[in-house]
């Protein structure tokens, strides 16, 4: 997602853009992919002639940290490691200066975990897109108890500039669009792990009218991606958010998904309960329609986000959903 940060951020601003990696091999290969992409996006006709040039002389690569000296803004989007985020913000906070925003990417960890033992935490916040992060218009920003009104209000600019919509929330695991999500992934991955035909499993919610049924869109996110999302949450909340054991299959046979190219479940994400369990899709939906009830319910009781309509815009703006979001889905 790094490289479609710093697209996004070159295209819409127009302004110079740094990008870091461990390696100089990966920082070039991260600028050989952004390059192409242009030229892509130039061929097409997205980009006027010349275009793609002039963005991709405005970015450049570094393995150095103390090459964002200057920067008003540092964008983190590593893999999803509490440690590792740490390791980089604190290198950041030794070359940006005092008032630099510096932002998270990450989907479901603790902002406030990143901010704590920096010299100046009152700017970190939270800033997940989501992808393809030039066709989903949601920003969750999120706020820890350290954020300055300063920083939160200058970060909420920035996403407009970005063409994007910022939508405050609280710090807590998976904010609000991983953290529905993934109660909706644990509802549909309990029914697998009992037996449940895969397949019939997972068209049970295609009446719903989503952009993908839910085994498709763990492939899509990436099954590896989506277990970390779900122990996660299964830390925070391990009464509602399992452990699936077709899941860790899955990944531990390293399948790109529950599904071929053919569209058939490989043997290796399957498991053997004791007795097949028969597929009742009503029921599948119940179940789903009844959990997610109940979590945006007690995102609102937490605080999470302020009302409906804030779960609502999340929804249809960071997850796809039709028009109306989760409160039509419930409601109908």
């Amino acid at each position: 997602m790094a490289t479609q940060l710093v697209l996004l951020v070159a295209d819409k601003l127009r302004v110079p853009v740094l990008i870091s990696d461990l390696s100089a091999e990966r920082v070039s290969g991260a600028l050989h992919r952004i390059r192409g992409d242009l030229e892509r996006q130039e061929y097409r006709g997205r980009l006027q002639p010349g275009e793609a040039a002039e963005i991709a002389g405005l970015i450049r690569g570094t393995t150095d940290p103390s090459g964002f000296r200057g920067c008003d803004v540092a964008i983190e989007a590593v893999f999803e490691d509490q440690k590792t985020k740490r390791t980089v913000f604190r290198q950041l906070e030794d070359s940006i200066a005092p008032d630099a925003l510096l932002l998270t990417n990450t989907s479901s960890l603790s902002v406030t975990g990143m901010a704590r033992g920096l010299r100046h935490p009152e700017r970190v916040l939270g800033f997940h897109f989501f992808n393809p992060v030039a066709v989903l218009p949601l920003v969750e920003l999120v706020r820890t108890a350290f954020s300055s009104d300063a920083a939160l209000l200058t970060a909420g600019d920035l996403a407009v500039r970005l063409g994007k919509t910022a939508v405050p929330v609280a710090d807590t695991p998976g904010f609000v669009v991983n953290r529905l999500l993934t109660r909706l992934f644990s509802e549909i991955l309990a029914e697998i792990d009992k037996g449940g035909d895969p397949t019939t499993v997972d068209r049970s919610l295609e009446t719903w009218g989503l952009p993908m049924t839910p085994l498709h869109l763990i492939g899509y996110i990436g099954p590896a991606v989506q277990r970390h999302i779900c122990d996660t949450l299964h830390r925070a909340y391990p009464d509602r958010f399992g452990r699936s054991a077709s899941l860790t299959a899955v990944v531990e046979a390293g399948l790109p998904g529950f599904f071929d190219e053919n569209g058939k479940v490989p043997p290796a994400a399957l498991i053997l309960p004791p007795e097949p369990h028969e597929v009742d899709p009503d029921r599948v939906r119940r179940r789903v329609r009844d959990a997610l009830a109940q979590e945006a319910q007690l995102m609102l009781d937490e605080g999470v986000v302020a009302t409906w309509e804030d779960i609502d815009r999340c929804m249809t703006l960071g997850a796809n959903f039709p028009s109306g979001g989760l409160t039509r889905l419930l409601t109908t």
